[in-house]
C-alpha cells in the first residue's frame, strides 16, 4: 500500500511543477525598447506621459500583439537612429523617413505616415500687391518720364518737318509742344491720324520710324509695368525653393531635408535639435525654414503663427515608418497588427485626433 500511495504523489507534483512553469511563462508577457524622439505632433510628453500620434499608433500596435513598451526618447535624432542599427532598442518610431539610405543599415514597417518637406518663412513676409503703390514707384515714373520725353522729342521733331507743309503743325514755337505731343501719343497709341499725315519725305520716313518702333515702346513699357509689380510682390519673400539661394535658411541635420538641400546647392545651417532650431527661426536668425510639412504645419498653427506662416506646396513626397535592427522577428507582426489597425478603423481614429480628417 505504501508504494501505492507514494508513486501518485510524485507523479501528482511533477504535474503540478510543470502546469506552474507553463502559466508562469504565459503570463510573462514580452517587453521591447522603444527609441524616440520629442517631435510634435508624432512624439511628444502630454501630462508626463508620451504621446503623439507615432506613440498612439505604438500603444495601439503593441496591444494588438500583446507587447509592454518600454520607451526610451532620445535628444538627438540621430542618436535614436543610432541606437537600432545597433540594435541596443527593439524599434525607433517618431518621423522616421523611410529611404534607401537607411534601408541598407535597418529595416522598416510599411508606412505609417505620407509626409513631404515645405517651407517656412517669417510671419507677414509675403505681402500683398498694391496697383497703386506700384503705378507711383520709382521704376514706374522713370518709364513714365522716358516715353514723355521721348514722345515730346518725336512730336517736336515731326514739327520741325512738317510746320510748313501740314496744317497741322503751323503752330509758333511756343504754342507748338503739346499739338506735337499729342500727335506722337496717337501715333504710337493707335497709328496716327489718317488726315495729318506727314507730307515731306523726312517726315514721312520719321512717322514710319516712329510707327515701326511704337510697337517696341509699348511692349516695353507693359513689361516694365509687369515687371515692377512682379518686383514688388517678392522682393524680400522666399514662395519657392528657387527663392532660397542667398538667403539664411535652416534645417535639421543629417535629415532628409538637409539632403534636399544639398544636392540642390542650396547652403544652410544644420541644427541638431528641433527646439534649437525654432528658437533660432523666432529670433529672426533665419529666413527660412525647411523640414517635415507635418511638423512645421503643427508648429504655426499651435505655437508659432505669430512667428511662422508655410509657403508653396509640400514637396519631396516621403514616407515614415518604424525602423527596426535589420532582421528583426518584429517586423512582420508589425505589419500585420497594422494592416488590422487599418482594417478596423483604429488607423483613422489616431489620425482624426492629431491631423483631422484624412486627405
Amino acid at each position: 500500500m505504501a508504494r501505492i500511495v507514494l508513486f501518485p504523489t510524485k507523479l501528482l507534483f511533477a504535474l503540478l511543477a510543470v502546469l506552474v512553469t507553463w502559466g508562469g511563462h504565459q503570463s510573462v508577457a514580452q517587453t521591447i525598447s522603444v527609441a524616440t524622439v520629442t517631435r510634435p505632433p508624432f512624439s511628444l510628453i502630454e501630462e508626463g506621459q508620451d504621446g503623439g500620434f507615432s506613440m498612439d499608433l505604438l500603444s495601439a500596435l503593441a496591444e494588438k500583439q500583446g507587447l509592454i513598451l518600454d520607451i526610451r526618447r532620445y535628444e538627438q535624432f540621430g542618436d535614436m537612429l543610432d541606437s537600432v542599427q545597433a540594435q541596443e532598442n527593439s524599434l525607433a518610431i517618431a518621423n522616421i523617413s523611410i529611404t534607401a539610405a537607411r534601408e541598407t543599415v535597418m529595416d522598416f514597417s510599411q508606412p505609417i505616415f505620407e509626409a513631404g518637406l515645405q517651407i517656412m518663412v517669417p510671419a507677414g513676409e509675403i505681402r500683398e500687391v498694391s496697383l497703386f503703390q506700384t503705378l507711383f514707384s520709382r521704376d514706374i515714373l522713370m518709364a513714365l518720364g522716358i516715353a514723355f520725353v521721348a514722345l515730346l522729342t518725336g512730336g517736336m521733331l515731326m514739327w520741325v518737318f512738317e510746320r510748313r507743309a501740314q496744317p497741322y503743325f503751323e503752330r509758333p514755337l511756343s504754342e507748338a509742344w503739346f499739338p506735337s505731343f499729342w500727335w506722337a501719343l496717337n501715333l504710337v497709341v493707335n497709328g496716327g491720324f489718317e488726315e495729318r499725315m506727314p507730307r515731306t519725305p523726312f517726315g514721312r520716313v520719321f512717322g514710319v520710324l516712329l510707327v515701326i518702333s511704337s510697337l517696341f515702346v509699348v511692349s516695353v513699357f507693359v513689361a516694365k509695368i509687369t515687371a515692377a509689380m512682379t518686383v514688388q510682390a517678392i522682393t524680400g519673400s522666399i514662395n519657392s525653393i528657387n527663392d532660397l539661394y542667398g538667403e539664411s535658411v535652416g534645417t535639421i541635420s543629417n535629415s532628409t531635408a538637409a539632403g534636399f538641400l544639398e544636392r540642390r546647392d542650396v547652403d544652410y545651417l544644420g541644427f541638431d535639435d528641433l527646439e534649437v532650431l525654432l528658437q533660432a527661426f523666432e529670433k529672426g536668425q533665419l529666413d527660412a525654414v525647411v523640414f517635415d510639412a507635418p511638423i512645421l504645419s503643427y508648429y504655426t498653427s499651435h505655437h508659432g503663427s505669430e512667428h511662422g506662416q508655410l509657403v508653396g506646396s509640400v514637396f519631396l513626397r516621403e514616407d515614415y515608418g518604424i525602423a527596426f535592427p535589420s532582421g528583426s522577428d518584429l517586423v512582420e507582426p508589425f505589419n500585420q497588427a497594422l494592416l488590422m489597425l487599418r482594417e478596423d478603423g483604429t488607423y483613422e481614429k489616431i489620425y482624426r485626433k492629431w491631423f483631422g480628417a484624412m486627405n
